[in-house]
């Protein structure tokens, strides 16, 4: 994936908003790409099936009306967010109806009413990748509709965006390689990134691991895109290989970490913990996950 056209964001609240606006901008800016932001407004009617036995009809009306409500709000919240984070940016914005502009930085912004897990893997499957604001706890990390409904049902890569906004442009690329099916889709969606780098390392551990290619292979395969790329075995740091796979990012001062995503099931990661979680929890750079 060396050319980038169409990136994805859906956002849901203003948490972790500026974030990811932010991130879009440079990747936009980056690669002369656009920006579609997606806000999926639920429907109060939804609430109906769930308000259960014992409210009565004028009951279940307040709630949905009350749902209606909070929904705008919402999305009047995130809508001023993002015209203030275009005119502050000097940044094109295009109406969602028209084609937005080839070979030139650019903005939508699009209201949609449904179920968020299903309409943003639609829209994702025809974007290049997706970028997801982070949820702020460990809990929203392991429910986040949108970074799931992505990962399990686009087939395409996401781009998690740190709590903060970003200072640097991305330079420095870190690659987690473990042989995997999980990790070889993740290589394919960071070589737009790595063929714009200045460095890029591969990352791999015997206790991490699995078969299939060694991460020597990596490199080989990255030096026929053109890119040149060092690999680092990294030592495992109290048998947490995630804990182990962030510290060697900053150790590399890493603007950017590639990996695969879910290589166990996610239900086994959110009860026992795991890989994925810890850098989904932990991490303070952008990470790209493909499963």
């Amino acid at each position: 994936m060396k050319q980038v056209s169409k990136i994805l964001l859906p956002v849901s609240s203003t948490r972790n908003i500026e974030a990811a606006f932010t991130l879009g901008r440079n990747f936009a800016r980056r690669f002369n790409a656009h920006l579609a932001v997606l806000h999926v407004r639920p429907d109060g009617r939804d609430l109906a099936p769930l308000a259960g036995e014992g409210l009565t009809g004028a009951m279940v009306e307040d709630l949905m009306n009350a749902a209606q409500r909070e929904g705008a709000r919402r999305t009047r919240d995130i809508h001023a967010a993002f015209e203030s984070f275009s005119a502050r940016n000097n940044i094109l914005v295009v109406p969602p109806s028209q084609h937005f502009p080839l070979g030139q930085p650019s903005m939508s912004f699009t209201i949609l009413k449904g179920v968020e897990s299903e309409l943003i893997p639609y829209h994702a499957r025809l974007s290049d990748f997706t970028l997801v604001p982070h949820p702020d706890s460990g809990d929203e990390v392991s429910s986040s509709e949108a970074l799931h409904a992505v990962l399990f049902d686009s087939g395409r890569p996401v781009v998690i965006a740190p709590r903060v906004p970003p200072e640097n442009v991305i330079r420095r690329v870190c690659i987690a390689w473990n042989g995997t099916a999980e990790s070889a889709a993740a290589l394919r969606g960071v070589v737009a990134w790595a063929s714009t780098s200045e460095r890029v390392r591969v990352l791999h551990c015997q206790d991490y691991q699995r078969r299939g290619p060694d991460a020597w292979e990596v490199v080989e395969y990255l030096a026929m895109h053109g890119i040149t790329a060092d690999r680092e075995e990294i030592p495992l740091i109290d048998r947490d290989i995630g804990r182990s796979i962030l510290n060697a990012c900053a150790d590399f001062n890493a603007d950017l970490l590639s990996m695969g995503a879910y290589s166990h099931s996610r239900l086994r990661q959110l009860i026992l913990g795991g890989v994925t979680r810890h850098v989904l929890e932990h991490a303070h750079l952008p990470v790209l996950m493909s499963r």
